[in-house]
């Protein structure tokens, strides 16, 4: 510290005030002698090994986050349109800043650079007589690109405002926390309405799933089925042989005029023909010569 740096006899004691009664010296005339107090002691005279960077008095009015950050600064501080920037002032002022960067720190200065060059270059073609596109649309504005940038960060330097508006926890306001010291007899849960619908659902879900089936036996006749093919065939020259089963009645009607019909091809009252491969099968009855 600075007092480690004066000399055991330093120059403050030579230039200490007169002391008083008793050897003690008047705090007025102290504080009007002393240039500051170091640690609660007086000091009178400031050490002349002190280093002190240049940089620590230097003072910063305006922070930019980047070359856009103070584009933008620059434009709205000129109430300027955004849509039709006047890019010769704009650079001018520009350029002025980065002179004042660029002879302080460079490494800083090496971005903003490079957004200068761009404004120059915007500025060039500007002055340079439009070109139209081979399929004859008008030229694009060279300040659309960095039009639709600065807005872009506009945009979201806003929406970084807002976000930082919001209180934080820890930074606007601490969560409080209270210890309470648990009961001895056990609280048991509560139950809400939501719980007790959650309950009854699941429980008429189960319901559905136990259900009692009454199974009968009808009875189904071979022969009564023959008969039937044989009257459905009476008359008929053909007859489809998807037409001869009677598709309500359910599978085991079915069943039991197909083997109804299988008894009576195997006893050679009626004929299952069919005109090709993979033609429509018919039926008839057997032909029996006179």
């Amino acid at each position: 510290m600075i007092d480690d740096v004066l000399a055991p006899d330093a120059p403050r004691r030579a230039n200490a005030a007169p002391a008083g009664e008793g050897g003690a010296v008047d705090p007025a005339v102290v504080d009007g002698i002393a240039v500051a107090r170091l640690y609660g002691e007086p000091l009178f005279t400031l050490p002349t090994d002190l280093y002190i960077p240049p940089d620590a008095l230097e003072v910063f009015l305006e922070a930019f986050e980047g070359p856009l950050d103070l584009l933008l600064y620059l434009i709205r501080r000129q109430n300027f349109n955004i849509l039709d920037i006047p890019l010769a002032s704009v650079t001018r002022q520009y350029l002025a800043y980065v002179e004042q960067i660029r002879a302080s720190n460079l490494e800083l200065a090496s971005d903003y650079l490079l957004m200068a060059a761009m404004l120059i270059e915007i500025k060039s073609r500007m002055l340079l007589p439009p070109k139209r596109s081979d399929d004859g649309r008008e030229p694009e504005d060279p300040r659309a690109e960095l039009v639709r940038r600065l807005i872009d960060y506009e945009q979201m330097k806003l929406a970084a405002l807002r976000l930082d508006a919001l209180p934080m926890i820890g930074r606007d306001f601490l969560r409080a926390q209270v210890t309470i010291e648990q009961a001895v007899a056990p609280r048991l849960p509560e139950v809400n309405a939501d719980d007790l619908r959650v309950a009854w659902a699941d429980i008429l879900k189960r319901a559905t799933l136990n259900r009692h089936h009454l199974i009968t036996r009808e009875q189904l006749s071979v022969r009564e089925h023959m008969s039937f093919v044989l009257k459905s065939l009476q008359g008929r020259r053909f007859a489809l042989f998807e037409d001869l089963f009677e598709v309500q009645r359910g599978a085991q009607v079915m069943v039991v005029t197909f083997i109804a019909m299988l008894e009576l091809a195997r006893e050679r009252l009626i004929e299952v023909t069919q005109a090709e491969a993979f033609a429509p099968i018919y039926v008839r009855l057997a032909y029996s010569p006179a």
